[in-house]
């Protein structure tokens, strides 16, 4: 299954599921948890049919002799489950309609726990029943919609439409949905940037374990690369540790867990007052997003304790009064979470001891006593950078929040900065993300920073491997789009524009050529600075020959633009001198659609030339620099000159960008969008017209 079989297999998925629980009275919270249930329970399913044949196989080998085994034992070493017949899906699926079937889903599930112990009382049970409060279809339609996740699914697939579901669910509870759940987008870049490739990693604020999940995808995507060139890489599994105060959400977590194959231990704890793990100095890497602003962490219980005072801790600008003494709070547990991060690593271990958490924004200039805390985690050269993300990327939040970046072995003393409020995707009007090519393009800083400039190198390959393929697959078509468009231009100077735009994709042929050439000579091991600089070098004469076919493609999608907007202006001037309505036709719509299309696959196969484009800029050498309004390295002086501020828009600067226009072309533009305008206005007025002598005829007719 490809990424874009599985995004519709997705979206099919919760469409689905969604409209069904639009249907009832359910509540978001009260449908999530079971609905990922029974996505665990068709996982399990898949999983236990994937090795029926060979768990039958050896149980009918062994029977009878001295090493006989139960059938739920030998399964349990083949695929990690054993369900007996009642818990198979195929077995609810089919029940009759007179069954209890929220009673038999029940069953099921405790047939699981019971051969799975690490699974005891955490899947959904009895929650089945009021998804039948309302309707005796909804729990069947369920069950049905979940059978359509195809019978060979993996893990792997299995863990992303999971992990799609909880963010689906995160966003439609909104604040709420925020305490379980971090944006999938956010996660992948403070993967990406830490790096966990291996050992220990730890979440104190662990929701449905989205981070570990991210690890165990990168590790395998890394692993993967350095497979392909043939590099040695750590074999051993990472151990996730996790904690979490409520206990719905630590069910969430260990059925993520299990469904994507991870080892390791979540339990239910309040990490202010509890401490389920040895924590201090234990563990390789340290992941979270914790709750902002809490100020209610009574001042007690966190005082004595290592993890929290190691580097100062937070107290309130005054002294409590005689009456308050013992009851005094923490006036904000942000720095409790930062100090925990910093304390929980592991020292001088080579490669690991690297930490990301979100936090507010207002941490980074926070003042008194949190400002102490700053400078002496700065004196102790543990940040290795900050990051401030876009506004609107979480469910709890508006306002941007910063990445906190830790490294008990860094090489330097200088602090990265990366100011990446103005790189994202919108999603809706609400909520933004940023796409995999922005993780991977903000990541590379870090990595050219660490002086990783082959994995510069080798994601610029990889864009341009992927833009001639998606090139290709928008060239078969533009031509049908352009047949569409013909259909209703049937003027010469149509003709001519769509014609021209025609031909102009004729010049990927050429681009193709010297593509291939250069994929085909292209060595991706780069073991030499100048191996790395003759690639840079081959790289940068490649895009630069693929810049005249993008203007030329610009060219002529803006030239068929004019002439549709004039063939629309005639056919409206044609139906007002014969005294029609001048509403929009159906020819009209389908040239719309079809230059819309047009707009999309030019769009489309330009993506990846993009991203190449903004790469290039930046670092024309294939190292690290400074860019302004982007990122900057700074030395502990320059910080101290800022009061030890960790604000990146401190030190990145801001850049007014200039948008490459001639003031000729500018006043094209603006003539063109006035014109549009004022045709907009016309018809506007038209439909206006029409409303306005259809009610009089309707006023008169009563």
């Amino acid at each position: 299954m490809n990424a874009e079989q599985l995004k519709q297999l997705e979206d099919d998925l919760w469409s689905a599921a969604d409209n069904l629980r639009a249907n009832s009275d359910l509540k978001s919270s009260e449908y999530a948890t079971p609905v990922l249930g029974l996505i665990f329970l068709k996982f399990a399913d898949n999983k236990y049919k994937n090795a029926e044949t060979q768990i039958t196989k050896e149980f009918t080998k062994l029977k009878g002799t001295r090493r006989e085994k139960p059938i739920s034992e030998i399964a349990i070493q083949k695929c990690g489950f054993y369900l007996p017949d009642h818990a198979r899906y195929k077995h609810l699926l089919e029940l009759p309609e007179q069954e209890e079937l929220a009673k038999k889903i029940k069953q099921a599930m405790e047939a699981v726990e019971e051969y799975k112990p690490e699974l005891d009382g955490i899947l959904p049970k009895d929650e089945y029943v009021a998804l039948t409060r309302t309707s005796n279809t909804l729990l069947p339609e369920l069950l049905k919609n979940f059978s359509n996740i195809p019978a060979d699914a993996s893990g792997d697939i299995f863990g992303k439409i999971y992990e799609f579901f909880l963010g689906k669910f995160a966003l439609s509870e909104g604040q709420k949905g925020g305490e379980f759940f971090t944006p999938t987008s956010v996660v992948k870049l403070m993967v990406e940037i830490i790096e966990p490739h291996h050992g220990t990693v730890y979440d104190p604020a662990c929701g449905s374990a989205g981070m570990f999940v991210q690890s165990q995808q990168f590790v395998e995507a890394h692993r993967g690369k350095l497979d392909e060139l043939g590099e040695a890489h750590h074999e051993d599994e990472l151990y996730v540790y996790g904690q979490e105060k409520t206990l719905d959400t630590v069910k969430l977590a260990k059925m993520n867990l299990a469904v994507n194959g991870l080892r390791g231990d979540v339990r239910q704890a309040n990490s202010y007052s509890e401490k389920p793990f040895e924590d201090v100095g234990h563990f390789d890497f340290v992941m979270a997003n914790p709750p902002f602003n809490v100020d209610d962490v009574p001042l007690a219980t966190v005082e004595n304790d290592p993890r929290f005072n190691t580097y100062g801790l937070p107290r309130k600008k005054t002294k409590a009064k005689a009456s308050e003494q013992g009851k005094e709070t923490v006036p904000n547990a942000n720095y409790l979470w930062i100090n925990l991060f910093a304390t929980s690593l592991k020292d001088n271990t080579p490669d690991s001891g690297r930490a990301a958490l979100v936090m507010a924004n207002s941490a980074s200039d926070a003042r008194y006593s949190e400002a102490d805390i700053r400078q002496t985690l700065i004196e102790n050269n543990l940040i290795y950078g900050m990051l401030t993300l876009p506004s609107n990327m979480f469910y709890t939040v508006t306002l941007p929040a910063t990445l906190w970046f830790f490294d008990k072995n860094k090489q330097d003393d200088r602090i990265l900065f990366i100011d990446a409020r103005n790189i994202f995707t919108q999603i809706d009007r609400a909520h933004r993300e940023f796409s995999d090519e922005q993780v991977q393009n903000i990541a590379i800083i870090s990595k050219l920073h660490k002086g990783k400039r082959a994995d510069f190198i080798r994601l610029v390959d990889s864009y341009f491997r992927i833009g001639v393929e998606q090139l290709l697959a928008n060239r078969e078509k533009v031509e049908p789009v352009s047949e569409q468009l013909l259909d209703v231009l049937d003027d010469t100077q149509g003709k001519q524009a769509v014609g021209e735009l025609v031909s102009q994709w004729q010049g990927l042929k050429a681009l193709q050529q010297a593509s291939d050439a250069y994929i085909q000579a292209a060595d991706l091991h780069l073991t030499t600075p100048e191996a790395i600089e003759t690639a840079n070098r081959t790289q940068q004469e490649l895009r630069a020959k693929f810049d005249p076919f993008f203007q030329q493609l610009h060219a002529g999608l803006k030239q068929l633009d004019k002439v549709v907007r004039q063939h629309e202006k005639a056919r409206v001037e044609e139906a007002r001198q014969a005294g029609k309505r001048t509403t929009t036709d159906r020819n009209a719509r389908r040239l719309k659609e079809a230059l819309e299309e047009l707009h999309k696959e030019v769009r489309s196969a330009e993506a990846y030339y993009q991203h190449i484009h903004w790469l290039q800029e930046r670092f024309p050498n294939a190292e690290y620099e400074d860019v302004t309004g982007l990122c900057k390295l700074v030395t502990p002086e320059e910080v101290k000159e800022q009061d030890y501020s960790l604000n990146p828009a401190r030190y990145v600067g801001v850049v007014i960008e200039e948008d490459g226009k001639t003031e000729e072309e500018f006043l094209s533009e603006i003539t063109e969008m006035n014109e549009a305008l004022s045709d907009l206005q016309q018809s506007a007025n038209d439909l206006s017209k029409i409303i306005m002598s259809n009610m009089t005829a309707m006023m008169e007719g009563t």
